[in-house]
């Protein structure tokens, strides 16, 4: 144990420091893991190739409040389309910090890069699972994503703490997505579309609100066009998502978009 609180990457880098399995499994600790997480994971690795493989999040607090019901789902896509669709072509760009196993000889040989990464001059101290992430991919592994690995953990249960933390999140992908950009080459052309879609999406869906906030102050008329289009993609995303997972719930995921149009775009904004 460390003498005090140094942060989760510095406490990282001395566990696998002093580690000496083949295998290093990274849980934070308000997770809980499924009894066969780490017998589903270390088969996955069972392939030389493969440098990091998640599993699937869940929220443990899901029944508590609304916002979590939401999030329980955000997970539940975020797992199941992004990540499932990146492992397809074998590079998941985020390999997620609550469920993550690691080859241990990659991590050692990437340690002092991980350890030395520095923002506005000024050492990292969040994004440690997508840096990590990039940086296997950099050193040629393949990364993966195992859904049959389920693992629970605490999520934001108010507002305030849920817009801490996508900031934070928000700041990591900006800022690893430039870091991406430079292996992307070597990866398949769908990861490309992903990555410049994901930062160029929230990019065009900001121009539409703020072409439709111009339309309503200078001309008093709604954009019902551009409310319409986006209200029908939401729909449609949810109906899939409730199709895919058997579970109608995922039809109240609609709420997300509000959230995400008046909360969190200003927020990656910022």
């Amino acid at each position: 144990a460390l003498p005090k609180n140094v942060g989760k990457r510095k406490a990282q880098i001395a566990a696998i420091r002093r580690s000496c399995g083949d295998l290093v499994l990274n849980v934070d600790s308000d997770t809980i893991l499924a009894p066969d997480v780490i017998t589903r994971l270390a088969l996955k690795m069972q392939d030389q190739a493969v440098g990091a493989a998640m599993g699937q999040l869940a929220a443990s607090n899901r029944s508590e409040t609304w916002l979590t019901r939401l999030i329980d789902m955000e997970y539940w896509l975020a797992c199941n389309e992004e990540r499932a669709a990146q492992a397809r072509f074998g590079a998941v760009m985020c390999c997620c910090g609550p469920c993550a196993m690691y080859r241990r000889s990659a991590l050692v040989s990437l340690l002092d890069q991980y350890e030395t990464q520095r923002f506005r001059g000024k050492p990292s101290d969040f994004g440690e699972d997508r840096h990590l992430t990039i940086l296997m991919l950099k050193a040629g592994f393949r990364t993966e994503y195992v859904p049959e690995a389920v693992a629970a953990t605490v999520v934001p249960n108010s507002m305030g703490p849920y817009l801490r933390q996508q900031l934070r999140w928000a700041r990591s992908t900006f800022r690893d997505t430039l870091l991406a950009f430079q292996l992307l080459r070597g990866l398949n052309i769908y990861l490309t579309l992903d990555v410049i879609g994901q930062n160029i999406g929230p990019l065009l869906l900001s121009l539409s609100i703020l072409a439709g906030l111009a339309q309503f102050v200078t001309t008093g008329t709604v954009p019902w066009t551009a409310c319409l289009m986006i209200a029908a993609m939401t729909i449609v995303r949810c109906s899939v998502a409730a199709f895919r997972a058997r579970q109608l719930r995922f039809l109240g995921f609609s709420l997300h978009t509000l959230i995400n149009i008046f909360l969190l775009l200003p927020l990656k904004a910022y």
